[in-house]
């Protein structure tokens, strides 16, 4: 067992300190929710009837008293794949529950929308809002107070860190997340990348391109590319919030049901427990270990993002500076696409996170001691499960089965995770260098300024991009917009640079774990909406990203120029529903949370 690398040691330290005064009110308000929690036989029997009356084969063991009832919150629907296979989840989860003696209701539903489906279109601008709304559900579907414990189902995007954050405002109850796994791979990889680039070249028809995304995205089950959704499961089994090895197996075989029997049962279990609540769970180091978790897969740089948000809702303060020193310190030890060749499933089936964790633990680049819901600490994350007559095992998983997966931090694919802070006077942002090779990470050129995705597609399309060049895209940031993904600018970016010019984006919006080849500098803030320094560059401006120093700046003298005038927020599609998400939205490294910046968070 190794002692704790002296960085993440001190980065820890120094986020414990931080975080003092908001978490220990955070935890002293879930000591007194625990304390105030109603004894259901004390309850209004109007109260009880009401909620035991659709419950109609659990109400003589609810009306008996004393079993757990676990509140069950789903982001079901049959348009997202990752979601479509927990329609059913309710049904079995009530008879695991009954196996012990426990009784399982759903306590409510979030919405769940699908980033690949609103990809480049308008409905990407409520994408980011969607995860501070389904926190809100979250707390609607538990704030009936019925619940001795929660199970989450949901695994994409903004999908589990609304429900995170949301479960953190009832953490004095225990918690499990319950992924449903990834679909079966489909089309190699590198053949879709392929086709989509000769698309974008004019060179396949838009039959060719969706027969091949069709069979990249074919049936139920997670995306397999290494996107936010898998990096959410990978971040769970990370702060133990998982039943061990929960992440990867996939959907409507034996042993995922076998782990959703388990995750049941120790809700059950766990009933009454203050240790194991998710408000315990969920501490500082657990947050870092999430962090870790990220830069040692190369994960999606959507959680920068998403873990100060998660870390907020639980008094702890987390912020880039800290992302970027763990980066130091932390090796990338896997390669999974868009990082590397495989996907999720070659991943897991090369020993996956179990692999992951155990190789971590024994370098001393992660914390063991934290609480999780299985028993003891991290360590029982550090094995792989397995069927035993039908019924849940564990096993060591030994060394890596893919070394062009997989390899121990002795020997890692980069000396670090890849996610670099560039500052200066443009703004603070993130750096992915784990997607970009090593003799990009220093651009300086001129830079074309633009205010939307469409305008860059068209410039590309009449040769105006056809040189070194920094691509600007502004007025893309929470307040502005919503903060969408830009993946439409990925493909042309892709072929200047193919074409052997040196080329970077710089952008106030976001990226996310596919966010490919090119070097970027992604969520910049302050963003340009309220006179942010990208608002005041113009075409021509040389603008230097720089990876090796941390670098995002101009030689342009901004303080002479005026910004250029905010645009109006668009309508249609629902987006004016979001216009006070917009107003209250707070930076892109605090988390983008205008639920958080509002409750004083």
């Amino acid at each position: 067992m190794s002692n704790l690398n002296d960085t993440i040691h001190k980065v820890t330290e120094r986020v414990i300190e931080r975080s003092k005064p908001t978490r220990s009110a955070y935890l002293e308000l879930m000591d007194r929710e625990a304390d105030r929690a109603p004894d259901r036989s004390a309850v209004s029997c109007s109260n009880l009837a009401h909620a035991y009356a659709g419950a109609t084969d659990d109400q003589a063991t609810m009306k008996a008293g004393g079993a757990p009832n676990i509140g069950i919150v789903s982001a079901y629907n049959d348009m997202l794949s990752a979601h479509q296979p927990y329609g059913r989840y309710p049904e079995r989860m009530k008879i695991y529950a009954r196996e012990v003696g426990a009784t399982a209701q759903v306590a409510g539903g979030t919405p769940a929308m699908c980033d690949g489906v609103t990809q480049g279109e308008d409905g990407m601008e409520l994408s980011l809002f969607s995860r501070d709304t389904i926190a809100m559900s979250t707390g609607v579907a538990l704030s009936h107070a019925m619940y001795d414990s929660i199970a989450c189902l949901g695994i994409c995007d903004k999908i589990v860190p609304g429900l995170l954050m949301g479960s953190l405002r009832f953490g004095h109850l225990p918690c499990i997340f319950v992924p449903s796994g990834p679909m079966p791979s489909g089309v190699a990889n590198k053949e879709k990348q392929r086709v989509r680039q000769l698309y974008a070249e004019g060179k396949a028809n838009r039959d060719e391109l969706l027969a091949s995304e069709m069979g990249s995205y074919h049936s139920p089950g997670t995306c397999t590319f290494y996107g936010t959704a898998n990096s959410n499961q990978m971040m769970m089994e990370m702060m133990g919030l998982h039943v061990p090895g929960a992440a990867f197996v996939q959907p409507g075989t034996k042993l995922r049901q076998a782990l959703d029997k388990a995750a049941v049962h120790r809700l059950a279990a766990l009933t009454g427990s203050r240790e194991r609540s998710l408000a315990r769970c969920v501490d500082e180091k657990a947050i870092i270990n999430a962090a870790i978790g990220l830069l040692a897969t190369g994960g999606s740089t959507n959680h920068a993002i998403h873990i100060p948000a998660m870390a907020r809702a639980a008094g702890v303060i987390f912020d880039w500076t800290d992302l970027s020193e763990l980066s130091s310190a932390v090796p990338l030890i896997a390669r999974v696409y868009p990082n590397g060749s495989g996907d999720v499933n070659h991943f897991h089936d090369a020993g996956g996170m179990g692999y992951v964790i155990g190789e971590l633990l024994d370098a001393g680049l992660a914390h063991r001691d934290i609480a999780t819901v299985w028993d003891g600490d991290l360590s029982a994350y550090a094995m792989e499960p397995g069927l035993e007559d039908d019924a849940l095992a564990y096993r060591a998983v030994g060394e890596t089965g893919d070394e062009t997966m997989l390899r121990p931090p002795s020997d890692p694919f980069s000396p670090d995770g890849g996610m670099r802070l560039v500052e200066g006077n443009l703004g603070r942002g993130c750096f992915k260098t784990s997607a970009v090779e090593q003799e990009r990470w220093i651009i300086e050129a001129p830079c074309r300024v633009f205010e939307d995705q469409p305008s860059v597609t068209e410039a590309f399309r009449k040769g105006e991009l056809d040189r070194d060049v920094v691509v600007v895209v502004r007025f893309q940031g929470p307040r502005a917009n919503g903060m969408p993904e830009l993946h439409k600018l990925t493909p042309p970016l892709g072929v200047l640079q193919d074409r052997g010019y040196r080329v970077a984006l710089v952008t106030d919006g976001r990226m996310s774990g596919a966010s490919g080849k090119v070097p970027a500098a992604i969520h910049v803030t302050p963003e340009a909406l309220g006179g942010g320094p990208l608002a005041k560059l113009r075409d021509g401006d040389i603008v230097k990203l720089c990876a090796t120093t941390g670098a995002l700046s101009t030689t342009a003298d901004l303080d002479s120029r005026e910004a250029a005038p905010d645009p109006h927020a668009d309508w249609g599609v629902g987006r004016e529903m979001f216009a006070m998400f917009r107003m209250h939205a707070d930076s892109a490294e605090k988390g983008a949370s205008p639920m958080l910046a509002a409750a004083g968070l």
